[in-house]
């Protein structure tokens, strides 16, 4: 097993991408929200990453497998997260756009994740 496999995911590399996102759109935020929804965005984002990386190096299935529901969960929190800032009119509505492009593909590329730990069993 190779320790940094996780690197060469795409659903990771995808991801890294919903992170860096997540940091540029919330510079438009204002400041009372940089120790509420900001800090929220920050950690649920990082966490879909971070999930990946873990459970890619676990040994069980069942493991792997819980860790990429975990990195979905935490996806799907960014994604309400941004919908709540968009109706606050802290983002555009393009910006959501991007976000729920990105969203999208890195769910996609998660439930294949899933799929393959599935035939593993």
């Amino acid at each position: 097993m190779e320790i940094f496999g996780y690197r060469r995911l795409i659903a990771y590399q995808k991801a890294k991408n919903v992170v860096k996102l997540t940091y540029k759109l919330i510079k438009k935020f204002p400041s009372n929200e940089t120790y509420a929804m900001c800090d929220q965005l920050r950690r649920a984002s990082i966490s879909i990453t971070s999930n990946i990386a873990e459970g890619i190096n676990r040994l069980s299935v069942k493991d792997k497998s819980h860790f990429i529901e975990i990195s979905y969960g935490s996806l799907m929190e960014v994604s309400s997260q941004f919908e709540i800032a968009e109706d606050l009119g802290y983002i555009t509505s393009e910006d959501r756009l991007s976000m729920d492009l990105l969203i999208e593909e890195v769910s996609r590329l998660l439930s294949g994740l899933q799929k393959s730990y599935k035939t593993l069993n």
